[in-house]
């Protein structure tokens, strides 16, 4: 049976023992006593989901590659989290990598960032926390506006755009 491709979120309301395939960005990797912990993200949660890899599941070739930045899709088993505060995490049984990162060049690493260096990666800014919750919060605004009026027979329109006729 082949696994079901969800978002982060969606992971997150699955039973234990579901075995989705999730798709996302490396906010970022630590290893530890032949197990390797990933944090992986795709913007459809404020925290990520982190992703278990235990020592050979994946070639160490392979592993090397997934840095801060690299655009993956892991498949595996949810399994409860012996962490606090995080319920369920995904324990890896296959990776595939879709873009790597440099970690030397990368520059959205863990730390916090200005806002004055963000504004100089503006195609990068929306992987970080801020930048998600602002869309977020901008989300849930703008869906409460339209909702209202939506609920009063108002009728939202683009009008066209005016412009002066040549000739």
């Amino acid at each position: 049976m082949e696994a079901q491709v969800v978002s982060v979120k969606q992971a997150y309301q699955m039973p234990i023992g579901s075995r989705p395939t999730v798709r996302g960005w490396v906010h970022s990797r630590r290893d530890s006593k032949g197990i390797s912990f990933i944090e992986l993200n795709d913007g459809s949660r404020f925290k990520s989901l982190q992703l278990v890899v235990n020592e050979g599941v994946l070639p160490e070739a392979t592993l090397k590659r997934v840095t801060a930045g690299a655009c993956v899709a892991a498949t595996g088993e949810l399994v409860e989290s012996p962490a606090p505060g995080q319920p369920v995490e995904l324990r890896v049984e296959s990776l595939q990598i879709y873009g790597e990162a440099d970690s030397a060049t990368y520059p959205m690493q863990k730390k916090g960032h200005s806002f004055e260096f963000l504004r100089e990666i503006a195609h990068l800014r929306v992987r970080g926390n801020t930048f998600g919750a602002v869309f977020r919060v901008r989300n849930a605004l703008a869906y409460a506006i339209h909702k209202f009026f939506q609920e009063r027979d108002f009728l939202y329109v683009h009008t066209p755009i005016i412009t002066p006729s040549e000739g």
